[in-house]
């Protein structure tokens, strides 16, 4: 849990920073941040499929199948950690494609270059985390996470602004202290991994048979669907960000500030829904299917109490939430779209906690395909035209931005109902569409 939340944490310090840095950083860092989102929860994610594997091991046969497992997602989140380095040059002209202006433009291209280095090591970082996660050691990753958070804070204040007797870096600093923090949190995980974990990755690499390329394909297959999946969801954002634009600059400034609250509402949740997959995986495992909707309730429970409270604040406060993140000092007309959408933010949240879960919960099932057809056809073929078009209807219309958002809510709802749906049909018939390999003696 703590690998995922901490990628994202570390993206919410590159916003607040940013967003304080100057009025062009602030409007370059929502389509850059979210950009580099889609493309390194593609990778993480992908990767990310071993903490399923690895639970279900555990929970099946113990540490000794766990660690066999957790070698496989290692093997596999090296060579995308590779490739993804290898597409920094193409990855940074991303940007140059749209028609935002070239100051702008030019900035969202230096984060996407750092962020293929980062992304690198986070996604090898989510293959260390799956084994920790997966046997219920989160300890371990809360730990690495906060070393590399309080790394991250120095040195992303350090770079961007020119403090500590750091070079003052502006946009790139930011995803270059990124990177120093995920570094923090590989030293972290390679210090505790356990020796039998390392035995297994030598032991796949020196065999290189059919039947090792059978199991690292196999687990390429699964971890690709839910890693394009994540990624058509994070696009989806950035997409949502670039239709903002039509409303005008005022809406797109107001949407910048309170996509930073948003992170604040939606983190703690992605936390807890991955801790609900990982118990799920494990009661799968040992095949106690019946103990699935009591872990669902309990997670449930906790996650929209957590929503209750930040969306009084939300509510209720949102000047003050929303003044540390980029409104102070902000002409009137951008104060009254952010406040206004500050309090219809409570919306995504409460879908967000549905679909989140449900997603994590599908993940630990094996259930890839549903979890791509369903979030592809109902966010690109349905909601994000839909946005669009109304877009359309109110260009300069910074009053619309909370309408937006309501607007995506309400297809982010259908998507959770849907998980839920297909959550409950898998624990009547008992469901499982993981297949493990066995370690070799």
């Amino acid at each position: 849990m703590g690998s995922m939340v901490g990628n994202l944490l570390m993206l919410l310090v590159d916003r607040i920073c940013l967003a304080r840095y100057s009025n062009d950083t602030l409007a370059a860092s929502g389509p850059a941040i979210y950009t580099a989102m889609a493309i390194v929860a593609f990778f993480t994610s992908a990767v990310g499929f071993s903490r399923s594997c690895v639970a279900q091991a555990y929970g099946r046969s113990g540490h000794g199948e766990a660690a066999y497992q957790a070698a496989i997602g290692i093997f596999v989140g090296a060579a995308l950690a590779v490739i993804l380095l290898l597409l920094a040059p193409l990855i940074e002209t991303i940007p140059f494609l749209s028609n935002r202006p070239p100051a702008i433009t030019h900035l969202e291209s230096q984060f996407l270059y750092w962020s293929c280095y980062f992304g690198s090591v986070m996604t090898f970082n989510m293959s260390l985390s799956s084994y920790f996660n997966g046997i219920g050691k989160t300890r371990i990753t809360l730990i690495a996470g906060l070393i590399g958070q309080a790394v991250d804070i120095v040195m992303t204040i350090g770079l961007v602004f020119g403090k500590f007797g750091l070079p003052e870096l502006g946009m790139r600093g930011s995803a270059i202290g990124t990177l120093f923090g995920t570094l923090a949190i590989l030293a972290c995980y390679l210090s505790f991994m356990p020796s039998d974990v390392w035995v297994n990755v030598k032991k796949l690499i020196v065999k290189r048979g059919d039947h090792i390329l059978g199991q690292v394909l196999a687990r390429v297959k699964k971890g690709f669907t839910i890693g394009v999946s994540a990624g058509i969801d994070n696009l989806g954002n950035a997409a949502f960000i670039w239709i903002i634009a039509g409303l005008g600059s005022i809406a797109l400034a107001a949407n910048n500030i309170n996509l930073t609250v948003n992170y604040i509402g939606i983190i703690p949740l992605i936390g807890l829904g991955i801790g609900c997959s990982v118990l799920c995986g494990k009661a799968i495992g040992e095949g106690d299917y019946p103990q699935i909707p009591r872990i669902l309730f309990v997670t449930l429970t906790i996650e929209l109490i957590y929503v209750v409270v930040i969306s009084f604040f939300q509510i209720a406060t949102p000047e003050i939430l929303l003044s540390p993140f980029g409104l102070m000092g902000k002409p009137e007309e951008i104060k009254r779209a952010s406040i206004a959408t500050s309090q219809v933010l409570w919306t995504y949240s409460l879908a967000f906690t549905f679909s989140m879960t449900g997603a994590a919960v599908m993940e630990s099932f094996g259930l890839t395909r549903f979890l791509f057809f369903t979030r592809f056809i109902l966010m690109w073929t349905i909601s994000i035209p839909t946005i669009y078009v109304v877009t359309t209807g109110h260009v300069g219309d910074a009053n619309f931005l909370p309408t937006c958002w309501v607007i995506g809510s309400v297809f982010e709802a259908i998507i959770g109902a849907l998980y839920f749906w297909r959550i409950w049909l898998a624990v009547k018939h008992r469901q499982n569409d993981i297949v493990l390999a066995h370690a070799e003696s």
